[in-house]
């Protein structure tokens, strides 16, 4: 008489365990996975795929050269996004202030200075549209024994970079697996150090080119892309300063755990703002 109770019991503990699992997988699913955009903030633009330049103010070194960083970085983010392209133009800025330009992305490096940090990523705002951004690496932590590799290269070039189009990190734990993208922050960036070796993150992954497209799926009633007559929608004293020190950032708005990634916001009114993404080094 208790038999079909307990095949009743059974069958619920046998449905319930394959629910768990199943939103497990959904859980750890790409999809799911690729949800790291920064703030909704995206370049205004009226057609997809959009071009976006990236001006090559760095210069070769002699372990690795900045330019081919570069060049890596924009032929990743063009052919695996079905929304963006990049392409490299000359710059014309001082790397030691990285000066941004309306419409597209400064991207430099230079010596900045013992001042803590490994590199950076700048876009100015206005309102939800990005109308310009930097990206800077410093080469006084660069040239040291610790980072001076191709692997640390690669990994801050791509991740910076991929700040200004609007991506945030997928992961911001230093120590855990590597998920196989630059937007993973990581102690092990071509996954070397792991035994056995694990993913490199010196790239995107699926996961990034799907949040760009979710980013980018609306179109807008205008462009701010290699638009000069965006320069009127930010404020003189947006563009005051080179920006390099922590002084002028304004307020930290989010730090990771271990302290080794920060998020900063200088408010100037009326929606136009700086957001300055840092990696310490």
């Amino acid at each position: 008489m208790f038999a079909i109770p307990r095949l009743r019991l059974l069958g619920a503990l046998v449905i319930g365990s394959a629910l768990a699992v199943l939103l497990a997988l959904v859980a750890y699913s790409p999809a799911a996975q690729a949800n790291h955009s920064w703030g909704k903030y995206h370049w205004a633009r009226t057609s997809n795929p959009f071009t976006l330049k990236l001006a090559d103010n760095v210069s070769p070194t002699v372990v690795s050269p900045w330019d081919d960083h570069l060049a890596a970085t924009s032929t990743d983010w063009s052919n695996g996004s079905s929304v963006l392209d990049t392409t490299i133009i000359s710059g014309q800025r001082n790397p030691t202030t990285c000066s941004p330009t309306m419409g597209q992305v400064e991207v430099c490096n230079a010596a900045y200075g013992t001042n803590g940090w490994l590199g950076v990523a700048q876009i100015w705002v206005s309102r939800r549209h990005i109308v310009q951004g930097t990206t800077k690496v410093n080469d006084t932590y660069f040239n040291t024994a610790k980072y001076n590799t191709p692997a640390w290269r690669q990994l801050v070039m791509c991740q910076e970079v991929g700040h200004t189009f609007g991506l945030d990190h997928q992961d911001e734990n230093f120590n855990n697996t590597n998920l196989g993208t630059c937007m993973d922050y990581t102690s092990d960036p071509d996954g070397t150090l792991a035994n056995p070796d694990q993913l490199s993150n010196e790239h995107p992954n699926q996961h990034d080119y799907a949040q760009l497209a979710t980013i980018y799926t609306h179109l807008d009633n205008k462009t701010t892309v290699s638009s000069t007559s965006a320069a009127s929608t930010m404020p003189p004293a947006a563009n005051q300063g080179n920006l390099n020190s922590r002084a002028e950032w304004g307020r930290k708005i989010h730090e990771s755990p271990n302290g080794q990634l920060a998020l900063y916001e200088r408010d100037f009114g009326n929606g136009k703002r700086v957001f300055t993404f840092v990696i310490w080094a």
